[in-house]
């Protein structure tokens, strides 16, 4: 695919990114958003679950406390101070109304204009060759598009007007990352690739049973290769690819 990308929107101050499990951001666009936060911006992150079920070798028990930890300072690494989980279940998140009411509150109570979350769609790429997505990305890109107009409708959910979380229309995009069908891209400075590198890293006890690779290694040929492949659609420049939804 050779058309290229145009620039990601930059007259924004908030962001609450969505995501399903953590290292999910990480994987996706923490490079964009260490240049976000850097250049003043808020940023929040949403995990629908702890991951609880994503390490074999460690029972879910004590395997969500472990990857809260690293999610936490993951985030703090790219200039995140806000992370909040919603426990749905990790592996077997369902698409419907619980997950549409609980994304619609953390947007209410967070009122962004920029919405971020992972790709939503069947595979990672175009063709059989893609990759199949998993369930919990599907459910939880899904539900997150959903909830950016659930938010502005009091009719919607009443629920949480009672709980004092007002309507809020003021979502102005939905950006979604690692989409098979890319839109947009945000320019990755240096320190922003090097920040995403250590944001990856701190997912430690995660990466190494995925890998046999030194860690570091592992996470900077990831990442490096990631936006170097999207500066070939954006003039030459490194940077992070979104799938954006004007609302």
């Amino acid at each position: 695919m050779t058309d290229q990308l145009e620039p990601m929107p930059a007259d924004w101050q908030r962001a609450l990114a969505v995501v399903a499990h953590p290292d999910d951001l990480e994987y996706g666009c923490a490079a964009a958003i260490a240049d976000w936060t850097d250049a003043g911006r808020e940023v929040v992150y949403v995990l629908a679950t702890r991951g609880e079920a994503g390490i074999d070798t460690i029972d879910p028990d004590a395997c969500a406390p472990l990857r809260e930890e690293e999610q936490r300072a993951s985030a703090a690494v790219a200039g995140v101070g806000t992370v909040e989980f919603l426990d749905h279940r990790d592996g077997v998140i369902e698409y419907g109304l619980d997950l549409r009411r609980d994304i619609a509150a953390a947007i209410r109570r967070h009122r962004p204009e920029l919405v971020v979350t992972l790709n939503h769609r069947d595979t990672w790429g175009p063709g059989p060759g893609g990759g199949w997505n998993t369930p919990d990305h599907r459910a939880v890109g899904r539900a997150t598009l959903d909830a950016a107009g659930d938010a502005g409708n009091r009719w919607i959910f009443p629920e949480l007007t009672e709980r004092g979380l007002e309507p809020w229309n003021g979502v102005r995009w939905v950006a979604i990352a690692n989409s098979p069908t890319p839109t947009h891209a945000s320019e990755v400075t240096a320190g922003g690739l090097d920040r995403a590198v250590q944001s990856l890293l701190a997912h430690r006890a995660y990466i190494e049973v995925l890998t046999d690779q030194d860690p570091e290694e592992y996470c900077r040929t990831f990442l490096t290769g990631n936006v170097e492949r999207t500066a070939a659609r954006f003039g030459g420049r490194p940077a992070v690819p979104f799938e954006l939804f004007p609302r």
